[in-house]
């Protein structure tokens, strides 16, 4: 066959593409045949979209790939599966790599050789997401993907939300294990946020390998961008591909092979341009690994999206009850847990303890040194009551005022407290407090103790400036 003219017949950016078969079956090379003007422009010429991002501008009839695209083993995988086992092959996809998207058509050609497959490849470019395109799919991944969506959009309880949709793709996987992991690249930190276990193995929890086996697992997380290398995912099927990861990352793939991993899937979490984290499965039906891609293209795009919106949440709901300079809980979320005291029908503590701490000598520190100062006064002086009271609620009341709510404490053990942190307060050299203390004992009245223990509070301010006059806020 005549591969450049059967290509200068359609119109559609199309090439066809060799892959060279071994006896073992495995493959070669793979190398781009013949391109049509479309496909020969998208690469040379300067003015399309994706010539700027090849490695190379020269289209060379019959030259390997990995001269235009990076060595990528999803795009080896599809034609591999197309050119030789001579399965059709469709994907919609956005590969980190390119600024766009590619809807991409694999279609098997017959070959004269039987040592050398050869399929066509189709692709066209979409600058923004098509929803109508990434739909186009089989019944059975469809079906996958919309059990995971109604989940999702139901879902009262995140975590629980999560535990089952994780389970749903381990079982689609086959595999050992499936894990999401959450990322955050400005504090270098991670975190299990689920995981599901095949229910025949004993494999201890994700969390534990992470803390016995690794001084820093962030260190290993952030190499995994490099190693996908710009495409959509990592799958790793075989001892083939497996070197390929060795020559990427000798590290990871030392820690892989110690934890008896054979082939892996891992796909990034994204939303918004901002990798949130990954998911992925060890020793998953390698058979499977088409299917599986697809699902996994789709629904990573729903639980990135509901992380997402979790996340958004729990920052707006920090911002509602969380004090921004001391971290403790604001006058908000007091007057909110006062309200529960007295509205809710939930049981209430049988006793609880209320503190009024007054901060002395802010004033002072503003005046004197500025409000930089003042504010790490602050700090401070809440980090000092967390560390007393810490097994109370700690809020800021105001300005340079605290309430403490500790509903574990006994009353001899709180009085205690309080005293040695009002004996403190008398050090010049220590953060200063004006405190006042109540005991509920099984009244229940949150505003007869805060009445009482505020009250306290301004009578110790008057002795501790009657004891020291010189410190009194002018």
């Amino acid at each position: 066959m005549d591969f450049q003219e059967f290509v200068d017949h359609i119109e559609p950016m199309t090439c066809v593409i060799s892959v060279e078969k071994f006896s073992d079956g495995s493959y070669g090379n793979i190398r781009l045949v013949a391109g049509n003007k479309a496909y020969v422009d998208s690469i040379e010429n300067p003015d399309n979209v994706s010539s700027n991002q090849m490695l190379n501008n020269k289209f060379v009839p019959n030259s390997p790939y990995e001269n235009y695209i990076p060595k990528d083993l999803n795009f080896e995988a599809a034609i591999y599966s197309c050119a030789l086992m001579k399965k059709p092959f469709h994907t919609y996809i956005h590969p980190e790599r390119y600024s766009f998207w590619i809807d991409m058509y694999m279609m098997p050609l017959a070959s004269p050789d039987p040592n050398v497959g050869y399929c066509t490849y189709t692709q066209e470019f979409t600058m923004e997401k098509n929803s109508e395109r990434m739909s186009n799919i089989s019944a059975d991944i469809s079906s996958a993907v919309l059990k995971t969506s109604l989940k999702l959009k139901g879902a009262k309880d995140f975590a629980n939300t999560m535990d089952e949709v994780l389970s749903d793709i381990r079982e689609i996987c086959s595999a050992d294990r499936c894990c999401i992991l959450l990322t955050d690249y400005k504090e270098r930190k991670c975190s299990v946020l689920c995981q599901s276990i095949a229910p025949e193995l004993d494999i201890i929890p994700m969390e534990e390998h992470i803390a016995n086996d690794f001084d820093d697992f962030f260190d290993v997380v952030d190499t995994w961008q490099g190693t996908i290398a710009g495409s959509t995912c990592l799958i790793i099927k075989n001892e083939s591909d497996m070197n390929v990861l060795k020559e990427r990352n000798p590290l990871w793939h030392t820690s892989l092979k110690k934890a008896d991993v054979d082939s892996l899937v891992l796909f990034p979490l994204e939303y918004n341009d901002e990798i949130l984290g990954y998911i992925w499965a060890v020793n998953f039906n390698t058979e499977n690994a088409t299917n599986i891609k697809e699902v996994l293209e789709l629904t990573t795009h729903l639980i990135a999206s509901e992380i997402a919106n979790y996340q958004l949440v729990d920052r707006l709901r920090i911002m509602g009850t969380v004090d921004m300079l001391t971290g403790v809980y604001n006058r908000n979320a007091m007057n909110n847990r006062v309200d529960w005291f007295i509205r809710s029908s939930d049981k209430k503590p049988e006793t609880f303890g209320i503190i009024f701490a007054d901060l002395n000598g802010l004033k002072q520190k503003n005046d004197n040194e500025g409000h930089g100062a003042g504010d790490r006064l602050l700090k401070a002086a809440a980090a000092v009551l967390e560390d007393v009271f810490y097994d109370g609620e700690i809020y800021r009341a105001g300005g340079d005022e605290f309430m403490i709510i500790d509903c574990e404490a006994e009353e001899s053990d709180l009085e205690a407290r309080v005293e040695k942190l009002r004996r403190d307060s008398e050090d010049p050299e220590n953060i200063s407090f004006a405190l006042g203390c109540y005991f509920d004992s099984g009244e229940g009245d949150i505003r007869k103790a805060m009445r009482a223990a505020d009250e306290r509070m301004y009578k110790d301010k008057e002795r501790y400036y009657a004891l020291f006059p010189d410190r009194k806020r002018k």
